[in-house]
């Protein structure tokens, strides 16, 4: 298997279990992986009580050189924001709640569970 395939495999593991999270902690998916263009992807939108919630899913394996959470730069909620515009636009406009931007990181080790990580309101 290639580096960008098993990345790939990776990145959907990880995002599989940000998705089991959000939903354990009673929110709703209502979208995984949606694209815009060349502007970008959300990993996923979901719905806590009446707000929208954009959500980055970072996934490392124990011993990288970063923390999950520390690949969230300023530019890139920048862009998150951008991205959840956009969405919005698509789908209806802001709902009562509005909208929040989280971050779940999941970290790997080389035994045992994944650690998840959940942080809401990031930017």
């Amino acid at each position: 298997m290639n580096a960008q395939r098993a990345h790939g495999a990776l990145g959907r593991y990880g995002e599989d279990l940000a998705a089991r999270r959000l939903t354990q902690a009673g929110m709703t998916v209502l979208e995984r992986n949606w694209r815009c263009g060349r502007t970008g992807e959300i990993d996923i939108v979901a719905m806590d009580g009446d707000a929208l919630v954009v959500c980055e899913v970072k996934t490392r394996r124990a011993g990288s050189f970063q923390h999950p959470m520390e690949s969230v730069t300023p530019a890139k909620a920048a862009r998150l924001r951008g991205l959840a515009e956009r969405w919005l636009q698509e789908h209806g406009g802001a709902p009562p709640g509005g909208v929040r931007i989280d971050v779940v990181g999941v970290l790997l080790p080389a035994r045992g569970a994944p650690a998840v990580e959940h942080v809401r309101g990031v930017a």
